[in-house]
């Protein structure tokens, strides 16, 4: 499975794309986190089904400093292996 989020708020210069990545490396997640111009972060997640939920729940929450307003996912069957922008590491870009 794959999920693609879009996180808004304040969720730059909080740690926020540390605290993914730590995140999704627990969970065993791969993909990455990057901030965008206008201030979203974006995360891409490649996993199972179940860690994947988990990580969403973790960015609805944040870490401590920053303030989620929303998060907007898309959800897909895609994965690492049609992606070769995705790998098995989960890395900040």
């Amino acid at each position: 499975m794959r999920v693609h989020a879009f996180v808004t708020g304040r969720v730059q210069g909080v740690g926020f794309r540390e605290f993914t990545r730590r995140e999704a490396r627990r969970l065993g997640v791969g993909g990455y986190v990057r901030n965008l111009p206008d201030g979203r972060v974006e995360v891409v997640a490649d996993g199972a089904g179940r860690a994947l939920e988990s990580l969403v729940s973790v960015l609805r929450a944040g870490p401590p400093g920053a303030r989620v307003r929303g998060v907007h996912v898309e959800w897909s069957d895609d994965h690492a292996g049609s992606d070769p922008s995705v790998t098995m590491e989960f890395s900040i870009r």
